[in-house]
């Protein structure tokens, strides 16, 4: 048995007015499969590129090791000069992955290789993030804490993705005061016996190869994984319905500020608890 996923609607390319009609107004993902072929990105960009323009730039590296009690919020648990870890991709597997790298602060040359596209939505201009992984790396289940419409553009290889939408929540053993779901689902090949509930929830899937471009609507989950070395940018459009920026408003100066103070407070025994009410949530929803 697996998840229940439906494959996303994949387009050659899209008009902003079908785009806002078909996808944006009824908050549904699709895959641009050659939105980008005139980027000099598109042609560039890949794993060597990247080493020869920021070989010399120190990175924050991430694993999917469990949330710990002392851990910041987006702490790295590593660094490493971007060449050395290029060298390490491209080497063998690794569970070190970057996220929420300001490619325009970090390396502005890169800036010229790609423009920030017409969706019909005020993209945030100053926050393009690169993220990459190794083979086999992945992210846990999550949601992004200010709900964005996200466009997420990949660059080498291909990325195994699964989302859903918010009204999943009660299916997918959400963490309380977080972002994410319990650590230990392997949301490739989940163990229904251990979490019975996935049966219930209704996502969908893709695998996304170089160049092309993900829709992920407002405060959509979303689970990535590297089946081969590689890259990804995002770019993103605040919330535009108004319970989901209200969310993004409480997420970002109640959740987050409640969350750090307990930890201080419990510790880890704050986590654990946060853990545990998962599975008590979520089995509560079960038939």
């Amino acid at each position: 048995m697996s998840l229940d996923l439906q494959d996303i609607p994949r387009v050659k390319s899209i008009t902003k007015q079908d785009f806002i009609k078909n996808y944006f107004k009824p908050q549904k993902p699709v895959v641009i499969e050659q939105f980008i072929t005139d980027w000099p990105a598109y042609t560039k960009w890949n794993l060597e590129y990247i080493k020869a323009v920021a070989g010399d730039k120190t990175v924050p590296l991430y694993d999917d090791r469990p949330v710990d009690y002392k851990d910041g919020f987006n702490q790295p648990h590593a660094t490493m000069k971007m060449r050395d870890y290029v060298d390490l991709l491209k080497r063998e597997p690794t569970k070190f992955r970057i996220f929420l790298w300001n490619v325009l602060k970090e390396v502005p040359q890169l800036q010229k290789d790609f423009k920030f596209p017409d969706f019909g939505l005020r993209l945030m201009k100053g926050l393009p993030m690169l993220f990459f992984g190794g083979r086999d790396s992945y992210t846990f289940m999550h949601y992004d804490i200010d709900l964005a419409n996200i466009f997420h553009f990949h660059f080498e290889g291909e990325k195994q993705i699964i989302l859903f939408d918010q009204k999943q929540n009660k299916h997918l053993y959400k963490v309380p005061h977080a972002l994410i779901t319990r650590e230990d689902i392997n949301f490739s090949n989940p163990d229904f016996n251990k979490w019975p509930a996935l049966k219930n929830a209704k996502g969908w899937q893709c695998q996304l190869n170089h160049g092309e471009v993900l829709y992920m609507p407002e405060g959509y989950w979303h689970y990535m994984r590297y089946i081969t070395p590689g890259f990804s940018m995002s770019l993103r459009a605040i919330a535009r319905n108004p319970k989901n920026l209200t969310k993004a408003i409480y997420n970002v100066f109640i959740m987050r500020n409640f969350d750090n103070l307990m930890r201080r407070i419990k510790g880890q025994k704050w986590i654990d608890w946060k853990n545990k009410k998962a599975i008590i949530n979520t089995n509560k929803n079960l038939n």
